[in-house]
């Protein structure tokens, strides 16, 4: 990687017949590292998709962030370094992509928090009208089952992870994404019923 410092075994071999006192000796230890780029990738890739994955939700952003994180890698990521090293850079590069990613998309860096401008919109905030598109959605909402109605709006209105919405439910996870799938399968048949 960086000039980072290897890892070393001391020995204490017999010395050279001209020294007088025992001398430790350091030696390379071999770690694990990677043969070619092709190697890095591919050990790689599927742990830093997941990690894209699991922050953007879509995997269209997901596959261009892990190119990203690779191609931004290449440069001064060097084989030489341990395979530990090669995952703890890919990380820490990936994190580096993330924040840029959000910081396009949301147009100001994800960690800037302006209190006089979040201020001034909460006292000028006003409930805005959701129109047709808004009432239909309350009118399948409340047709639907409780339980699918329940995950749907933890999901999609209060902005939980399928985690969050399991626990809430006191579901286990794979339940709480079955229940998702119905739900919204349920919710499209009937809006394609609906006027």
């Amino acid at each position: 990687m960086f000039d980072s410092p290897r890892r070393y075994r001391q020995e204490d071999p017999s010395p050279p017949a001209d020294h007088h006192e025992r001398v430790p000796y350091l030696r390379l230890v071999e770690g694990d590292t990677y043969a070619d780029w092709e190697a890095a990738y591919l050990d790689n890739v599927d742990r830093i998709y997941r990690l894209m994955y699991s922050r953007v939700g879509n995997r269209p952003d997901a596959e261009d962030l892990t190119a990203e994180v690779f191609k931004a890698a290449l440069g001064p990521l060097r084989l030489s370094s341990s395979k530990g090293e090669v995952r703890a850079y890919l990380l820490a590069t990936a994190r580096t992509v993330l924040a840029s990613h959000w910081r396009r998309r949301l147009g100001q860096p994800v960690t800037f928090i302006d209190p006089d401008a979040d201020i001034a919109a909460l006292d000028d905030f006003s409930e805005p009208d959701d129109g047709e598109a808004g009432r239909k959605t309350r009118r399948i909402l409340t047709a639907l089952p409780e339980r699918y109605r329940r995950i749907l709006e933890l999901r999609f209105l209060e902005t939980c992870s399928i985690k969050e919405a399991a626990r809430a439910m006191d579901v286990s996870v794979g339940n709480a994404k079955v229940l998702q799938h119905r739900a919204l399968r349920m919710a499209a048949s009937m809006a394609e019923l609906e006027p």
